[in-house]
């Protein structure tokens, strides 16, 4: 619950802090009003650290120059056509916005920017009552004309004007409701969420670019399940990751499997569990989850109803890997988080057949070949994958893949088995074989390879004797 007087308190604290009393004492005497805004005013009430201070003023861009620039070691003014300007000020970089009062034409996301003169009219034009909450640092006093500090109390996501007139002005706004649910853990308020129901087509006006920084930014958050859960229930996810609600498979009477939808979402909030349970302290690793949450997409193009109630689902793997690449290109994710992602998913169900018997060492190396860099997300998203209620069953598959982990690390300290190679190099094949470079070099290289795959080193004498004798039995 949250304790106001302690919040209150925080906020006092920071707006004594040495930067914030040193810019307030400079605006104050200059005859303008400061306010740090937003976030930072939101998190210190919720007791949670305060990062990036984000300042807003009367006064205008010319004014905070010339008001900042005795206090600061350097200036910046490529924001000025926006009314910010930023200054390092006691070794910390900020920037100070004029109020500001847009307005938005609906079909762009572009704001014809306007100054505001009012620090009410500037936090009424925000995304949610709670971010549109200020501490007003040149008399310290929090300022909240819509209601945040209720809404925070109450941990519900609302609009400081007519959601419909919000999300109208700025599309984006429906996918931080969901981000915010996610990072915050608050429910979004019933009209608001019957906004996002009715305009989520307007997303459409919204770049590719921007829909999957607000995604990827969900993804990092600390319950990305509840924002997924937000972006499918209010549909919002239909406009630009359909795969989503497409999980949610129709079950009959007389053909019975697992809620895909639900699966899935387990399966991402174990995989969390398990990253931050094996790198505790690293950064939220977006490739992963959102493997994690797409892994099953190709479910419902490849379900076959067979005779006797039974549901299959041949290839999904394949499929899906297939489709999350072509849709994670269409959002425009980088090339690196599409490849891996994609592979994830393609290799997700590997471990299971070894689960059913004791895999040889060739076939050890191969799962580690095949997975490469993606080996350690590989580990947790197959772990992640086991959901059932069976516990009996569940231990033997924990059990299972820890073998399967035990004897990679053997195998490694073994023989190397990141840097897996042929006992003989390109080079030496040529010469072995008499051959110039070409395809036939190629061909050689990979029968050794399978060679070192199956059967671990073998010895430059024998692996020669080896190639002679595949090479004499070649066309």
């Amino acid at each position: 619950m949250l304790n106001m007087a302690a919040g209150l308190a925080r906020l006092g604290d920071l707006a004594q802090s040495p930067i914030v009393a040193t810019l307030a004492r400079a605006f104050a005497d200059a005859g303008h009003d400061l306010a740090i805004v937003g976030g930072p005013v939101r998190d210190a009430l919720l007791g949670r650290s305060t990062h990036d201070l984000d300042f807003t003023t009367d006064a205008r861009p010319d004014d905070i120059l010339r008001i900042i620039t005795p206090i600061s070691t350097a200036q910046w003014d490529i924001g000025r056509a926006f009314g910010t300007i930023g200054a390092r000020v006691q070794g910390e970089q900020v920037e100070i916005t004029t109020y500001r009062a847009d307005s938005y034409d609906g079909t762009t996301r572009k704001p014809a920017v306007e100054f505001g003169d009012t620090l009410e009219g500037d936090l009424t034009r925000r995304d949610f009552t709670v971010n549109a909450m200020a501490l007003k640092v040149t008399e310290v006093a929090l300022v909240d004309p819509t209601g945040g500090v209720e809404d925070l109390v109450a941990g519900t996501l609302r609009t400081p004007i007519d959601p419909r007139v919000s999300f109208g002005d700025d599309p984006l706004r429906m996918l931080r409701a969901a981000r915010f649910s996610a990072q915050l853990g608050f429910d979004v308020e019933e009209q608001t969420r019957a906004a996002i129901e009715d305009l989520r087509g307007t997303l459409e006006i919204v770049s590719a670019e921007r829909v999957q920084a607000e995604l990827s930014r969900t993804m990092r958050e600390k319950d990305p399940v509840r924002g997924v859960r937000t972006m499918v229930e209010t549909g919002l996810s239909d406009e630009f990751l359909p795969e989503l609600s497409g999980l949610k498979l129709e079950v009959d009477e007389h053909h019975h499997h697992k809620d895909v939808y639900e699966h899935s979402l387990t399966v991402l909030q174990q995989a969390i569990d398990l990253e931050q349970g094996r790198f505790p302290g690293s950064e939220p690793d977006v490739a992963l989850r959102l493997a994690a949450l797409l892994h099953d997409i190709g479910k419902p193009r490849t379900r076959k109803l067979e005779a006797g109630g039974a549901v299959t689902f041949h290839h999904h793997d394949i499929v899906g890997s297939r489709m999350a690449k072509k849709r994670l290109q269409k959002l425009k994710y980088d090339t690196a988080t599409i490849t891996s992602v994609a592979k994830l998913i393609e290799l997700h169900l590997r471990f299971f057949g070894y689960a059913e018997g004791a895999w040889s060492d060739s076939a050890v190396r191969r799962y580690v070949r095949d997975a490469g860099d993606e080996l350690d997300r590989l580990h947790i998203l197959t772990r992640a994958d086991v959901t059932t209620r069976n516990q009996r069953k569940a231990r033997r598959l924990s059990t299972a893949y820890d073998d399967i982990e035990n004897r990679i690390v053997q195998l490694r300290e073994q023989e190397e088995i990141d840097a897996i190679r042929p006992d003989l190099d390109g080079n030496r094949i040529q010469e072995i074989l008499e051959i110039p470079p070409g395809p036939a070099v190629g061909k050689a290289y990979r029968f050794l390879l399978e060679l070192r795959l199956d059967e671990g080193p073998l010895g430059e004498d024998e692996a020669e004797a080896r190639l002679r004798a595949w090479w004499a039995e070649q066309d």
